[in-house]
């Protein structure tokens, strides 16, 4: 049984470099900034929350506190509630009419990323509840891998992509989803809003 030599490089032999290898484009500005002039050009009206960790993502949230339903929560005394076993159970039948109303709405989910996969990963789970989008170096548009994949992909979910610029200045790229989309009240959709809410209180008494 005869085994076949291993194959060496020869000394002026052209190799690969591995994918990874490649250096990323960085980002030109910091992600709180780049978020919020983001949410400005897409006309997104509320609070640009600090990057946080929502569903094993890290986004920016754009919320709109509600006026009503956050007085009645003062009145009640019912301060936000992050622990997602106990909002799991406000969606029970039993449950309906004793759990706290929802004091904040999504406006929009933003993932500030290098690369567009990344991006996309991070934005693609919350598309369904609502405005999402990602904003990228505008370096990455100038690729065949940008529009050949990622704005399709990008277009079938309805996320918008934001592109900034090396001065920091962003740019639309492509106009996602803008329609009122019915959000199921759902154990996950609770949770988040709770998260969503704590985090609001806290910016505005930072």
């Amino acid at each position: 049984m005869s085994s076949t030599p291993a194959r060496t490089a020869a000394p002026n032999e052209t190799r690969l470099l591995p994918s990874r290898a490649i250096p990323l484009p960085e980002l030109p500005a910091a992600t709180e900034t780049l978020a919020a002039s983001a949410a400005e050009l897409l006309g997104w009206r509320g609070v640009v929350l600090p990057p946080m960790t929502l569903l094993g993502r890290r986004v920016v949230v754009v919320a709109e506190l509600l006026p009503d339903a956050h007085a009645e929560r003062l009145c009640l005394g019912s301060e936000p509630v992050a622990d997602r076993t106990t909002v799991a159970t406000w969606v029970w039948p039993e449950m309906e009419g004793r759990v706290p109303p929802p004091a904040v709405r999504l406006v929009g989910v933003l993932a500030v990323a290098r690369h567009w996969r990344t991006g996309l990963a991070s934005s693609v789970p919350f598309a369904r509840f609502g405005n999402a989008a990602t904003v990228l170096p505008s370096s990455v548009a100038m690729t065949h891998d940008y529009l050949a994949n990622c704005l399709p992909r990008a277009r079938r979910y309805g996320l918008s992509v934001v592109t900034a610029q090396p001065d920091a200045e962003v740019t639309l790229d492509l106009a996602g989803r803008h329609d009122g989309i019915p959000v199921e009240d759902t154990a996950v959709t609770r949770w988040i809003n709770e998260v969503v809410y704590e985090q609001v209180l806290a910016t505005a008494s930072a």
